[in-house]
């Protein structure tokens, strides 16, 4: 696929993982005792209260413009109270990772879907157009998704890798570790501009890779 195809089917679906990976972080917060983001109103699939200008717009448009192998970004952080958790340290935990599942979940639905489609086109070959619209869409998401796991995982505050280290850490080391969270953001913005994808690469088409392994299992 060129870029502006790309750009058209991978727009919707990184919106559609993003606002999924969000909700699944209010959907724990709220199982681990925090019903903060519930309560303003951030446990929604709508992606108006969730979408970035900056990581859902500005980034993944900078990397289309660089030539990136993929596209990823960010929404905005769910609101959380973490003395709310049952648990501070295994609700904080869960809640940060609870992204991330949502991410390798998609990841696989996406595959699923790309089975499915593999086989419809076999068998009802009469919808080549719109199979190849769809299977070229599965494949992004499955992509988009495996680049936002990855991504997530990195242990730049205030992703949500960052929040696994913290509790990892002394105490002193990891409340230097979370101040070091207020410039987050700006080390995010230049590891893209300096090529973070190229360090990403790696393990995001080792994830690919077996979810395209799965895709070939089951067709």
């Amino acid at each position: 696929m060129d870029g502006w195809q790309t750009l058209l089917l991978g727009l919707p679906v990184l919106v559609l993982s993003v606002v999924v990976h969000e909700a699944a972080h209010a959907w724990m917060a709220a199982r681990q005792g925090d019903p903060t983001a519930a309560l303003l109103g951030r446990l929604t699939l709508n992606p108006l209260p969730h979408l970035d200008p900056i990581g859902s717009v500005l980034v993944p448009a900078l990397l289309l413009l660089g030539g990136a192998p993929f596209l990823f970004g960010w929404a905005k952080p769910v609101p959380v109270d973490p003395r709310r958790y049952r648990h501070y340290r295994r609700g904080d935990i869960l809640v940060s990772l609870a992204g991330v599942g949502a991410n390798l979940l998609l990841a696989l639905l996406f595959a699923l879907l790309l089975a499915a489609l593999v086989w419809a086109n076999r068998w009802a070959p009469g919808f080549d157009v719109s199979v190849a619209l769809l299977m070229g869409m599965a494949r992004v998401g499955i992509l988009v998704n495996c680049a936002l796991v990855v991504f997530n995982l990195l242990p730049v505050p205030p992703l949500d890798g960052s929040h696994v280290v913290a509790h990892l850490l002394p105490p002193r080391a990891a409340w230097a570790y979370r101040r070091f969270g207020a410039y987050g953001l700006i080390v995010l913005l230049l590891l893209t501009a300096v090529g973070l994808t190229g360090w990403l690469g790696v393990p995001v088409r080792w994830l690919t890779k077996g979810a395209l392994g799965l895709v070939r299992l089951l067709t």
